[in-house]
């Protein structure tokens, strides 16, 4: 009998370690939203209407109105024509590039719900896939995407510091950017197939991982905000590529052990 116990926990044992390879090192899987289906009669069922009908429409028309496209097209003309540059609006903020992320994240949660949702008398899927475009657009060479630098690097956005990542810790939201990015583009990833946008996630991730470390030719730096860490962590599970939770796992372990040690080191 005893033995018969040994075999059974040992046999419990190896399909609990199985279970953890397959989900990334945890005992418990998440749902993806995709495997959710919403009755739109539900009071989370109005939520999505609303946000159909509503909100996703009225977010993605500010982000024309106010010019958030406009700034990753005119860091493509500067990519394209290096002499051309372009005067970062008064009142902007560093991170603006956010805005059209997360209203992409909602919008693939909501896609998920309503696939043949509509948007300015076409299809709202298409519509994502042209703004998509636009921040491709304006991604450099080695997938640095940051468009208060990028559509005048010479005078940046003030917040943005004179080099890469030298104010993410303060004002820059180089990461932050970065951390709206990849959720945004696991979102769409996950609700459409598309790679589009995730493509574009990953390569923002490949080049901070090379340049932010103790290796050489690296330098230390901390996110300001801890979306970078969570977003890293997601794109982990998705791509199985342990680099990016070893970065997410960088950046925990590096706050408030760089210069920035106040009550912002969260």
């Amino acid at each position: 009998m005893k033995k018969l116990i040994a075999l059974t926990l040992a046999a419990a044992s190896v399909v609990s370690m199985v279970a953890q390879d397959q989900n990334g090192g945890y005992p418990i899987t998440q749902v993806p939203f995709t495997k959710v289906k919403v009755a739109q009669n539900t009071f989370w069922g109005q939520r999505l209407q609303a946000s159909q009908d509503v909100t996703i429409p009225l977010a993605f028309t500010k982000s024309e109105e106010t010019g958030r496209y406009t700034n990753f097209s005119n860091s493509a003309e500067h990519l394209k024509d290096p002499s051309k540059v372009f005067e970062i609006k008064s009142g902007t903020y560093s991170f603006d590039d956010t805005d059209p992320y997360k209203t992409i994240e909602g919008a693939s949660y909501l896609l998920q719900t309503y696939p043949n949702a509509k948007f300015k008398g076409g299809r709202l899927d298409k519509y994502v896939d042209s703004v998509i475009a636009v921040i491709a657009s304006a991604q450099e060479p080695d997938g640095y995407l940051f468009t208060a630098r990028t559509q005048n690097p010479q005078k940046p956005h003030e917040w943005a510091g004179a080099k890469r990542w030298e104010r993410v810790e303060d004002l820059s939201h180089e990461f932050y950017n970065l951390g709206h990015m990849v959720e945004g583009a696991i979102a769409h990833y996950q609700a459409t197939g598309k790679r589009n946008f995730l493509d574009i996630a990953i390569r923002y991730a490949d080049c901070v991982i090379r340049e932010i470390g103790e290796g050489e030719g690296q330098v230390v730096r901390v996110p300001g905000h801890q979306i970078a860490e969570m977003a890293l962590a997601k794109l982990y599970r998705i791509t199985g590529e342990k680099k990016y939770i070893d970065q997410a796992k960088f950046f925990l372990d590096k706050r408030g052990y760089t210069s920035r040690t106040d009550e912002y080191s969260q």
